[in-house]
């Protein structure tokens, strides 16, 4: 049979590019006979993903409580991938920044809403059972999250907010040693670092620090401002950074608030989180008042940060119960 043109073309193509490497191009055809074709399972190793959840107790709702914590892993994974695409592009513009962020926020959209799995979607009676299993592991570890806020913003606003203004000049080092969630896994009695978060300094302290000191420059608030200076267009940019802002630091906390409050708030008492963590003052939007790009807001809108949010949940919840 004889070759089409464009095979014949395709043909010449790999010839050039197999000769310019010092390649044998019979050799790599060779390979391409005798290869299996690509199938959907092996190509996302669907066999290996579906064999990852490993319950620690015999209810049936600990394989929900895996699983999607591995689905959120994978939703941060996906946004790194676009941090490190903003952070490393040689040539960035305006365009491609917004685009990125775009993506980001869309990742985070769909874990928000998808949290009423979390929310509702297991008994608490096997909530409260299975989870004295998993201390002290605790999503509060997850070190992708972490990382997106290096990612996003100057890191002297990810130091807790009644420090920030004195260790503005202070160095990374300084800095972490105030950053806001070590004061989030205090032990409720004794005040003390629980095992949660000395495990997590251990594991994660060095990468964070590196990170940070990788995108002193290449962070998204300090490149906005490069291209504010610029003269450029960043008024829909400056609204894609508003909306990462509100995920990260209201709408995703505020998700693991109602689950908190779904799940751990008893009266007269509150069951600790896993770990021990002090989740009353540590999720609420309100207390943390964490925010990425305070020259994004006004000083009305950060004062009321995440206040309704809370308080319109509370309500919900309490009028469900």
């Amino acid at each position: 049979m004889d070759f089409t043109p464009e095979i014949k073309d395709k043909l010449n193509q790999l010839q050039e590019k197999y000769t310019a490497m010092g390649q044998d191009m019979a050799s790599y055809l060779d390979g391409l006979l005798y290869a299996d074709f690509l199938t959907y399972w092996d190509y996302i190793h669907l066999d290996t993903l579906l064999s990852l959840q490993s319950p620690k107790t015999p209810f049936p709702d600990e394989e929900i409580f895996i699983m999607y914590h591995q689905i959120t892993e994978l939703y941060f994974k996906l946004a790194l991938h676009e941090c490190k695409q903003i952070a490393e592009h040689e040539n960035l513009t305006v365009d491609f920044f917004t685009d990125r962020i775009k993506r980001i926020n869309a990742y985070f959209n769909a874990l928000t809403t998808s949290f009423e799995v979390m929310v509702n979607g297991m008994e608490k009676a096997q909530f409260l059972k299975f989870r004295m299993s998993l201390l002290p592991a605790s999503g509060f570890q997850s070190g992708q999250y972490r990382m997106i806020e290096i990612c996003a913003t100057d890191f002297i606003q990810l130091v807790d907010k009644t420090k920030r203004a004195e260790l503005i000049t202070a160095t990374l080092e300084e800095q972490f040693e105030n950053i806001y969630w070590k004061f989030g896994a205090t032990e409720l009695a004794s005040g003390k670092q629980t095992l949660t978060l000395k495990q997590f300094i251990e594991k994660y302290a060095a990468q964070f620090l590196q990170l940070a000191k990788d995108r002193i420059t290449t962070n998204f608030s300090s490149l906005y401002k490069q291209f504010q200076t610029t003269g450029c267009d960043v008024s829909e940019l400056a609204q894609e950074l508003r909306k990462l802002d509100l995920y990260v630091n209201v709408e995703w906390p505020l998700a693991h608030y109602k689950s908190a409050v779904r799940y751990l708030e008893k009266d007269p008492i509150d069951v600790a989180a896993t770990g021990g963590t002090n989740w009353q003052q540590y999720l609420p939007p309100r207390f943390q008042r964490r925010i990425f790009y305070p020259l994004l807001w006004t000083d009305e809108q950060m004062e009321e940060w995440g206040k309704g949010w809370v308080l319109s949940v509370l309500k919900t919840l309490k009028n469900k119960d």
